[in-house]
């Protein structure tokens, strides 16, 4: 209960300790690079493996550390659109994080699929010989989950009864899982759980039986608390995904200038 009371203190402290306006739809301005092999992103390190094909119809991204966040932002969505009016559009893709990116050129390096879908009707491969375009982007929920609950993911390095790691699937809204406990379900015993990296978590403080979760999500201008009463059976299995029960619809804030309130402006060539 202490570790989550100080990580909720601490998000409150640090978004209203930013002087800018707080939004839900920051406008960002940078450059988008492509991978020309799709495999690139399937060994990306949110750790989502060959289950990221069927992410997003493909349209993957690799963000920058500063979105990354360690590993916070695995799953997360953002909409981009460039900037060369001859061939883009003005509505842009949507991709999701899957792996983070190293190239301190670009915020984002996207797969080739992504990369095209911002190009008008037509213009998909004159896009692609851009190579790196000039963008705008901003955070947006992640839609395609909006039906699904939190899937929960035995890694198949968990060793019952010594060691447990998962993999957090299909985070709906617009936020970012900070803290992760596990309990034997009707116990209040909780035991921390650790990020490994991306969006695997783990410990080596299993308790016995059937498990329950509970989460600090971001929502609005600070923290939020999830809790997923009845997740795993008893006899887990490595390889499984189980479902949490839980939708994570959340919008959260952040400071930021400009914001985008609505819509896209109606241009943005220059």
């Amino acid at each position: 209960m202490g570790d989550f009371g100080v990580i909720i203190c601490s998000l409150v402290t640090l978004l209203l300790a930013s002087g800018a306006t707080a939004c839900d739809r920051c406008v960002h301005q940078s450059k988008v690079a492509f991978f020309s092999k799709p495999q690139a992103l399937l060994s990306g390190s949110c750790g989502y493996g060959s289950l990221a094909i069927g992410f997003n119809e493909g349209r993957l991204a690799a963000a920058s550390p500063s979105i990354y966040k360690d590993g916070a932002a695995c799953g997360a969505c953002f909409q981009i659109r460039c900037k060369d009016e001859r061939i883009c559009s003005k509505e842009g893709t949507r991709v999701l994080v899957s792996d983070r990116n190293e190239d301190n050129k670009t915020d984002f390096v996207v797969s080739s699929r992504a990369f095209m879908a911002m190009a008008k009707k037509g213009m998909a491969h004159q896009i692609l010989k851009l190579g790196l375009a000039d963008v705008e982007y901003k955070r947006v929920p992640c839609d395609e989950y909006k039906n699904k609950n939190l899937g929960v993911r035995v890694e198949e390095s968990s060793q019952k009864p010594n060691y447990l790691a998962v993999k957090l699937l299909y985070q709906g809204g617009q936020t970012e899982i900070v803290a992760m406990d596990v309990a034997q379900v009707g116990s209040s015993n909780w035991n921390y759980m650790s990020r490994k990296y991306g969006a695997v978590w783990d410990t080596s403080r299993v308790p016995n039986g059937a498990l329950q979760f509970r989460f600090v999500v971001t929502a609005g201008f600070d923290g939020k608390w999830y809790w997923a009463k009845s997740v795993l059976p008893s006899d887990w299995i490595n390889g499984s995904i189980y479902d949490s029960g839980l939708q994570i619809t959340d919008i959260a804030q952040e400071g930021c200038s400009p914001c985008d309130h609505s819509t896209w402006k109606q241009s943005i060539y220059i």
